[in-house]
C-alpha cells in the first residue's frame, strides 16, 4: 500500500482519477471545477474591496472553491516533498537535447534547476518572466472567463464551445512560448 504513495502513478490510474474529478464536483456537487475564481473569493472573505465584483456571499458560492485550492497545495507538497520519488525525472532525449541548447544543463531533480530555483527567480530575467507572465495568466483567465483547469476539464465535459476555444488557445499560447519566446528569454 504505501508503494502507492511513494512511486509515480501511471497514466492509466491518475487520468482516470482526474477525470473522477468532474462528475463528483460538476454533475453531483453543481459547481464548476477550476482555480482562478479563488483570487474573488480570497478578497471578498478578507473584505478589502469595496467594488461591486467582490461584494458576495463568499462562504455560500467559494468557500468549498478555497478549500479545494488549499488541499491542491497540500497535495502537491506532500507529492513533492514527503512522497517524492529521489529518482530523476525521465525526459525525452530530444527534450534534453533540445534544453540544452537553451542552456539548461542541470536535469537531476523534478525540475531543472537551472530555471526553477530561488537564485534563478531573483535574477532580473527571472523576475520580468514572473511579472509579465503572472500579468498575462492573470488577465487571460479573467478575459477567458477561468483558467486552463476549468475550461480543460469542466468546461469541456460540459461541451461549452467557449471552453473549447480557450483551450485551442492556451495550447496555441504554450506552443509559441515553448518554440518562440522562451528560447529568445532563454538566450
Amino acid at each position: 500500500m504505501f508503494e502507492l504513495l511513494t512511486q509515480p502513478w501511471p497514466w492509466y490510474i491518475a487520468g482516470p482519477v482526474i477525470g473522477l474529478t468532474v462528475p463528483i464536483v460538476l454533475l453531483i456537487g453543481g459547481k464548476m471545477f477550476g482555480f482562478s475564481s479563488n483570487f474573488r473569493h480570497f478578497v471578498s472573505a478578507c473584505g478589502v474591496s469595496k467594488n461591486e465584483f467582490f461584494n458576495y456571499n463568499w462562504r455560500k458560492d467559494g468557500a468549498w472553491n478555497i478549500i479545494f485550492l488549499v488541499g491542491a497545495v497540500l497535495g502537491g507538497f506532500l507529492g513533492g516533498y514527503v512522497f517524492a520519488n529521489p529518482n530523476p525525472i525521465a525526459l525525452n532525449p530530444v527534450t534534453v537535447e533540445a534544453l540544452s541548447n537553451m542552456g539548461i544543463q542541470d536535469f537531476s531533480g523534478f525540475v531543472p534547476t537551472d530555471i526553477f530555483t530561488w537564485s534563478a527567480l531573483g535574477t532580473p530575467v527571472g523576475l520580468l518572466v514572473l511579472i509579465v507572465g503572472g500579468f498575462f495568466v492573470g488577465f487571460g483567465a479573467r478575459y477567458a472567463g477561468g483558467c486552463t483547469s476549468g475550461h480543460a476539464i469542466s468546461g469541456l465535459s460540459d461541451l461549452q464551445i467557449g471552453s473549447l476555444v480557450a483551450v485551442i488557445g492556451f495550447f496555441i499560447g504554450g506552443l509559441i512560448m515553448a518554440h518562440l519566446i522562451y528560447p529568445i528569454i532563454l538566450s
